[in-house]
């Protein structure tokens, strides 16, 4: 509820006198920096390009202080966002502000705003008022929550302030009615949408504060509605990470896997705001392609998606069948099978020998491969063992050079004996001692060359083309596959990765399968070994895509967060997380259901829910915050003109109302270019185009397909065509469907053209 003027009139005077101890700071801090830049500047000039001690730790706390300072600076407009009082037991009741960066006097060192992501601020997000406790890293403090207080600021200036009652949540535990008790909640998701998704640390709900702090080294699974704020919890989460482990954790240990490269900059804005830099960003397929040092086309999911979706390609049964093979553990299971083939080949070894002698044997080169360095990926064994033998070197060759010296130190004794003292003599025995120096110098050289090419040649030269033998061997893979893939599968298999190699294009699918033998055969270089990683859209990547990933992360730290029934590559990805837990984790695994949706009206997400429960997956309906809107509006249109003319009507009011971010949903990217061109004819308005291969783009006015709408949201979506020609009553238009229709904030319209889909009834 909104505090009472006296209350109002005490925290806007409070903003005030903050505002101006922050620009005090600012001025002290700024003083420092360029009392720091003028000694770094003498410094090197003195240094004169040497290395200077001195100089290198002034260069260092000038990056801490200036980092300092622009977090001041960024604070400056909103310091904090939120109010708790809480009273420690035996001690007095104390205030904390609650900010999005900890703000402390550099005169006192108090802490004048506390970081959101500190021990105490959990009381903001999960306490209730009343006796109640925090955890810090040696156990609990406990005490008396007696006041959580969450302040409006736009613009530098309080707008409002509200009080939260003893134990009050979003939504009335009880009854129909249902009401939106949280005002503040409701005032900030009312606001339109931007092109970068927001940082949203004053808006934190206790579900999601629960899993931004949930234990770091055990897999974090988290299956969300749509709208539930996946995405921007895992981010938040991070934040969490590096401010909790800062000693052991920074932003070069973190992977952040996303679904497409719009999609890492819908993100981009969101991890610098929130003090997280030098994150590694990727989509699966730019990482596996780093990880190969590939170059070339990629075919990626979603132009896989797209063929599917066409339903044109007479192969489209074969596409889906080979898509589904290539991601299941059946198929990891059988390229492990075949580095058991190149592990057993391997070990095929012959003696290392120099000229008559064996310099290391054959048997004991086997037990080292075989045996005592099984643990190492099949090279690595290979270099250990290398490296193990350059020690022993000395010691060997020692023995070898003694052999073949005694061999000439008899043959010297045996001259000596039988010939008389003369020059002829003398010449043979300098002869030999000469072609003895000679020839160990000779074995000596001859022997470090061998063991350079024995090993050059016992390596595997290139493991991208190790895909490629396997299907390219039949003898080989029937060897290894047996029955457990037909020959018409086979066929295609083999086929399409002959015709991608000489086009020089890589199939994304194949993907997980090269790195895995990249894995295995070399090991995982040092710059691919992450300490957590961070999934989006999780649901989209394969049981085999998973197992690749787990092999670059250490101590099993992952944040993983997705929605099955937004799984529209359903012929490839996850369908139940038990699944994955139980295949890719072993068991272990933390998984965490969010139903409650944040992104849409009760309208919308109502309409939405009708699809969703239409789909095979059991999955719970998504609950709305109570923020009531329009009814989405099923329209229909006689022809493209008339379409582009309503939707003209539509972006007017949107614009009326201060919602000019519009999505115009095809099912296909085929669809959308069709949708853009009368569009361009017809419409008063320009409109951008949206492809996979975009890195960035305006989303106030874009024609979008369906599958790249996933994790963006819009003011107002716009369906094209839902008739029951371009949805039909099949589990991946469910998907489609359900996803096109969970994007829009505040308005929707579903258009269609002669009847309507059967999955609107």
């Amino acid at each position: 509820m909104a505090i009472d003027k006296e209350k109002f009139k005490f925290e806007e005077d409070k903003l005030y006198n903050t505002k101006h101890w922050i620009d005090d700071e600012i001025n002290i801090i700024n003083k420092n920096d360029l009392n720091l830049q003028s000694k770094i500047t003498e410094l090197r000039k003195q240094a004169k390009g040497r290395y200077n001690e001195e100089l290198e730790t002034a260069q260092k706390l000038y990056n801490i202080t200036h980092k300092n300072l622009q977090k001041y600076i960024e604070a400056k407009d909103q310091p904090y966002f939120a109010r708790i009082d809480f009273r420690e037991k035996y001690r007095d009741n104390e205030s904390y502000y609650i900010g999005k960066f900890g703000l402390g006097d550099s005169k006192t060192g108090d802490e004048i705003v506390i970081d959101w992501r500190a021990p105490i601020a959990d009381l903001y997000y999960s306490g209730t008022q009343g006796e109640t406790s925090y955890e810090i890293p040696d156990g609990f403090v406990d005490g008396s929550l007696n006041l959580k207080r969450k302040f409006l600021i736009r613009d530098s200036t309080l707008k409002d302030a509200f009080d939260e009652g003893i134990n009050e949540i979003i939504l009335k535990s009880s009854g129909e009615d249902n009401s939106l008790v949280d005002e503040f909640l409701k005032i900030n998701l009312e606001e339109s949408v931007s092109s970068k998704l927001k940082d949203v640390v004053a808006t934190i709900q206790k579900e999601q504060n629960d899993i931004i702090r949930a234990s770091k080294n055990i897999p974090l699974i988290v299956q969300g509605s749509a709208g539930s704020g996946k995405t921007t919890i895992a981010l938040h989460r991070l934040a969490y990470l590096l401010y909790k482990y800062n000693k052991t954790l920074s932003g070069d240990d973190i992977l952040v896997i996303a679904p497409n490269k719009l999609f890492l900059d819908y993100i981009s804005m969101v991890l610098p705001s929130l003090g997280i830099n030098k994150v590694k960003q990727k989509t699966f397929e730019e990482l596996a392609m780093e990880i190969l040092q590939l170059k070339g086309k990629v075919f990626t999911k979603d132009k896989k998606l797209a063929v599917v979706l066409e339903g044109k390609n007479e192969n489209n049964n074969l596409i889906t069948q080979s898509s589904s093979l290539k991601g299941s553990m059946l198929y990891k299971s059988i390229i492990d099978d075949y580095v058991a083939y190149i592990e057993a080949r391997d070990a095929e070894i012959e003696d290392i020998k120099v000229d008559k002698y064996i310099l290391f044997n054959a048997e004991d080169i086997k037990r080292l491969f075989i045996k005592d360095m099984k643990h190492l990926p099949i090279d690595r064994r290979k270099d250990e063992i290398k490296r193990y033998f350059t020690i022993k070197f000395s010691d060997r060759i020692g023995e070898i050079i003694e052999k073949v010296a005694f061999n000439y130190e008899y043959n010297i004794a045996r001259i000596k004996r039988v010939m008389e003292d003369g020059p002829e003599r003398r010449k043979k025995i300098i002869q030999l001692y000469d072609e003895r120096d000679e020839s160990k110098k000779r074995i000596l050289k001859l022997a470090k060359n061998n063991i350079e090419e024995y090993f050059e040649k016992w390596k595997h030269k290139d493991t991208k083309e190790l895909l490629h033998k396997l299907f390219n061997n039949k003898a080989m893979f029937n060897e290894i596959v047996g029955d457990r893939m037909s020959k018409k599968l086979y066929d295609y298999m083999k086929s399409e990765l002959e015709d991608n190699k000489e086009n020089a294009i890589v199939d994304s699918d194949d993907l997980a399968a090269m790195i895995y033998l990249k894995f295995k055969i070399e090991g995982v270089e040092e710059k691919f070994m992450f300490k957590h990683i961070v999934m989006d859209e999780a649901q989209d990547y394969s049981f085999f895509q998973y197992c690749v990933i787990k092999d670059m992360a250490r101590n099993n730290s992952y944040t993983i967060v997705g929605d099955v029934g937004q799984g529209i590559y359903y012929y490839k990805g996850i369908e139940k997380w038990e699944k994955l837990i139980d295949n890719a984790f072993s068991g272990e695994g933390n998984y965490v259901q969010l139903t409650q949706s944040y992104r849409s009206t009760v309208e919308i997400i109502d309409f939405a829910n009708k699809i969703l429960v239409k789909q095979e997956n059991s999955l719970k309906p998504a609950k709305p915050v109570l923020r009531h809107g329009d009814e989405p509006e099923l329209k229909e249109f006689e022809s493209n003109k008339s379409f582009a003319c309503e939707l003209d009507k539509i972006v007017d009011y949107c614009e009326k109302t201060g919602k000019s971010n519009v999505a115009v949903i095809g099912r296909t990217y085929e669809e959308c270019k069709k949708i853009n061109g009368f569009l361009k004819k017809y419409s008063s308005y320009s409109w951008d185009i949206v492809r996979d291969t975009d890195k960035n783009v305006n989303l106030e006015k874009i024609i979008i397909p369906s599958y790249m709408t996933k994790g963006l949201e819009f003011d107002c979506s716009v369906i094209y065509n839902c008739n029951e020609e371009n949805y039909k009553n099949n589990e991946l238009d469910k998907k489609i469907l359900y996803v096109a229709l969970t994007r829009a904030l505040h308005l929707e319209y579903i258009f269609y053209n002669k009847k309507p889909s059967q999955l609107l009834d």
